[in-house]
C-alpha cells in the first residue's frame, strides 16, 4: 500500500539577485537563508558571476527579457509572501524590477547591492540613480554605510548621520530603511539603525546593537540579512520583529562563519538551524554526565550551593541554548542526586560563565562547578591543562556581570598560543562561596577531569 501524502504549505518568498558561483552570497545565500527560516525560496537570476572567497573574476548580466520571463513564471504560479532584491547590475534591470515591484501585493526588501564585500564593484555607475524608483516601492531598504552614502549623499559615520541617511531614504518613498553599521566606526560594537514612518507621518528610529565579531569572513552577510528579514515578513511578522530577528540571525551566521575556500570564508547561513538541531543531543550529553557523577558519587566535590553540569550547543549564544540540571545536583544520605531533570536554560551562573569562556575558545562546550577547598585546589595540579583564577573582590564597580568579568580575567590572561585552561579558581568574595569551575570540549573530557579531581582528593583524605 502506498503511503498517504502529507503536504506542507510553507510561505513562499522570491529573491531577485545575481548568482554567486562560490555559494556564499547572492541567490545561493538567499535560498539557504529562506530555507533555514522555513520559507520556500524562489528565484529570478539577474546576473551570473564567476566568483569565490577571493573575489569576483567575471560578471555577465542576463538580458532583461530572460529576467522578465523568470519573474512571470514565478509570479504566475506562486502566492508570494515577500520579495527581496540583491544584485541588479544595470539600470535596465533596475527599471524592470521597479516596474514589476509597483504591482506587487507583498512586502519588498531592497538590498541595494553595489560593491561586494571583497571590494569588487557589482553595479554600473549609470545604474546608481535608477535605484530611486525601486526604493520608492520598498517596504524596507537595507544599505550599508557606503551604499547609503551613494544613495543619499550622506556619509553615515555615527548614529546621528545614520539616522539622517535613513530618513532621506524614507523621504525617497521607502516605508523604512535599515542603515547597517558594519562599516561605521571601529569600536567593538556594531549598531544598525532602523528608520520608519510613525503614526504621525513623521519618522522614528530604533537601533540594534551587537558585538563586533573579529573576522573577515563576512562574504554574503548583506544577502543573508535581507533574506532573513524577507523570510520573517513572509511569515506575516511585523517589520520591527523581522529586523530584530534578522540581525540576530546574521550575527550568529557571521560568528560561526564557514572556513571554506582560500579566502576569508563565508557566513554560515544554517548556523541557527544547526543550533536548534543540537539541543536534544546536548541535553542527552549533560544527562549522561550527571548519571556518571551519581554512579561514582562525587559528593566530595559538591559545593554548598550545589553542583551543576552545563552543556552549550555547538552554536550557543544565550543561556536558553545551554542545558543543565534544573535545581542542581545536591548531596543526599546515599550519595548525590539531581533535584530534577535536565532542561534548556536551567542554569544561570555556570551557563553565563561557560558562554563568556566560549568567547575565548568557542570549542568549549561543557562546564561544572566544584567545591573549593585546600584539597581540591591542590588536586587541580593533576589536571591535563592549565589552571587560572580570578578574585571577585577585585571586580570593579560597574562590571557587566561577575561571570562574564571572571571569564575575561581567567581566559583573557592566557596567551592565544597557550592551551585553554582546564579549570578556573573562583576565590569568591565576602558572603560568596569560592568555586572551582572545570571546563571541557566534550562530555567525556569533563567527566575525566572531574574524576581526576575526585581521585586526587580521595587519595589525600
Amino acid at each position: 500500500m502506498t503511503r498517504r501524502r502529507a503536504p506542507v504549505s510553507p510561505p513562499v518568498a522570491l529573491t531577485v539577485a545575481g548568482s554567486d558561483s562560490g555559494g556564499g552570497a547572492g541567490i545561493q545565500a538567499d535560498l539557504k537563508t529562506m530555507e533555514a527560516h522555513g520559507v520556500f525560496g524562489t528565484s529570478v537570476v539577474t546576473a551570473v558571476t564567476a566568483q569565490n572567497t577571493l573575489g569576483v573574476e567575471r560578471s555577465h548580466v542576463l538580458p532583461t527579457e530572460e529576467i522578465e520571463a523568470q519573474y512571470e513564471a514565478v509570479r504566475s504560479d506562486f502566492d508570494l509572501g515577500a520579495v527581496k532584491t540583491g544584485m541588479l547590475a544595470t539600470d535596465p534591470v533596475i527599471d524592470l524590477v521597479a516596474d514589476r515591484a509597483a504591482t506587487l501585493d507583498a512586502p519588498l526588501v531592497v538590498d541595494p547591492v553595489m560593491v561586494a564585500t571583497s571590494g569588487d564593484r557589482l553595479l554600473d555607475a549609470d545604474a546608481e540613480a535608477a535605484y530611486e524608483d525601486l526604493i520608492a516601492e520598498a517596504t524596507l531598504v537595507t544599505p550599508n554605510a557606503d551604499e547609503a552614502a551613494v544613495l543619499t549623499g550622506i556619509d553615515p559615520a555615527d548614529r546621528e548621520t545614520a539616522r539622517e541617511a535613513g530618513e532621506k531614504l524614507v523621504a525617497m518613498g521607502a516605508d523604512a530603511a535599515l542603515v547597517k553599521g558594519g562599516h561605521i566606526g571601529t569600536d567593538d560594537h556594531v549598531t544598525d539603525t532602523l528608520v520608519l514612518i510613525d503614526d504621525d507621518d513623521g519618522t522614528t528610529a530604533r537601533t540594534f546593537e551587537h558585538p563586533r565579531i573579529d573576522t573577515d569572513a563576512t562574504h554574503g552577510s548583506g544577502c543573508t540579512l535581507s533574506s532573513a528579514i524577507a523570510a520573517h515578513l513572509a511569515h506575516g511578522e511585523t517589520l520591527g520583529y523581522a529586523v530584530e530577528a534578522g540581525t540576530a540571525f546574521m550575527e550568529r551566521a557571521v560568528r560561526y562563519s564557514l572556513d571554506v575556500g582560500q579566502g576569508p570564508g563565508a557566513v554560515h547561513h544554517l548556523a541557527a538551524l544547526r543550533e536548534a538541531a543540537d539541543r536534544h543531543r546536548t541535553m542527552t550529553d549533560v544527562a549522561e554526565v550527571v548519571e556518571a557523577f551519581v554512579d561514582r558519587d562525587v559528593s566530595r566535590l559538591v559545593p554548598e550551593v550545589g553542583m551543576n553540569v552545563v552543556g552549550a550547543t555547538a552554536y550557543a549564544e544565550a543561556v536558553g541554548e545551554t542545558a543543565a540540571v534544573e535545581g542542581r545536583i545536591t548531596r543526599t544520605f546515599s550519595g548525590v542526586a539531581p533535584n530534577r531533570g535536565v532542561r534548556l536554560g536551567a542554569s544561570s551562573h555556570v551557563a553565563r560563565f561557560l558562554l563568556a569562556a566560549r568567547e575565548f575558545d568557542p570549542d568549549l562546550r561543557f562546564a561544572v562547578n566544584c567545591r573549593f577547598d585546600d584539597e581540591t585546589e591542590a588536586a587541580t595540579a593533576e589536571l591535563d591543562g592549565p589552571v587560572t583564577e580570578y578574585d571577585r573582590d577585585a571586580e570593579p564597580d560597574g562590571a557587566s556581570g561577575t561571570m562574564g568579568w571572571g571569564a575575561r580575567q581567567a581566559f583573557g590572561a592566557v596567551d592565544a598560543d597557550d592551551p585553554t585552561p582546564a579549570a578556573v579558581l573562583d576565590r569568591g568574595a565576602v558572603g560568596k562561596e569560592a568555586i572551582i569551575k572545570v571546563v571541557a570540549e566534550t562530555p567525556a573530557e569533563l567527566g575525566d577531569r572531574v574524576f581526576t579531581l575526585l581521585d586526587a582528593v580521595e587519595t589525600t583524605a
